[in-house]
């Protein structure tokens, strides 16, 4: 509806981000019957609010990925049911769905067969076997390694769930 105006301008509500505020002050500053304010001003402060919600989000997924491993380094014997995730040439990404920690799987370690990526069904194939892991399947997984430092978490590839 308002972007077919010449001028334009949302917010969210209830407002949660230092722009949204930028927002509020603007629009007040011109209904008083304020000056033109300084575009670059508020362009610089637009752009450190958006560096700084960035680093926001990187600090919370840090910090997830960080307590997931903790957790994960307990139950290193135990089996997962996990969902594929993401496919690469040189693994598979599996989500556990009981506690949501995600993990690779390297190709290297799943022994029963050469795999190899085939982007266009998002699958590691086996070359004799034709064994398919493809994104959205799901797979028994067990902890390899966890590192706290480079925020990675190992899985070994049990199988596939029994139908």
């Amino acid at each position: 509806y308002g972007l077919a105006f010449d001028y334009y301008s949302h917010f969210t509500s209830p407002i949660r981000r230092y722009p949204d505020v930028m927002a509020h002050r603007l629009l007040q500053h011109y209904l008083d019957g304020g000056k033109t304010a300084n575009e670059e001003a508020f362009e610089e402060k637009c752009q450190h609010s958006s560096n700084m919600e960035n680093l926001a989000i990187k600090a919370e997924r840090d910090s997830i990925k960080y307590m997931q491993i903790r957790f994960m380094e307990d139950h290193k014997n135990e089996d997962f049911l996990g969902v594929i995730s993401g496919v690469t040439d040189w693994g598979i990404y599996v989500e556990i769905i009981s506690n949501k920690c995600e993990g690779m799987v390297s190709v290297r370690d799943i022994t029963d067969d050469h795999y190899a990526f085939d982007e266009s069904q998002f699958a590691l194939v086996g070359r004799n076997t034709k064994n398919m892991y493809q994104l959205g399947d799901e797979v028994i997984v067990k902890v390899k390694n966890t590192d706290l430092v480079k925020k990675h978490l190992d899985f070994l590839l049990v199988g596939k769930p029994e139908d």
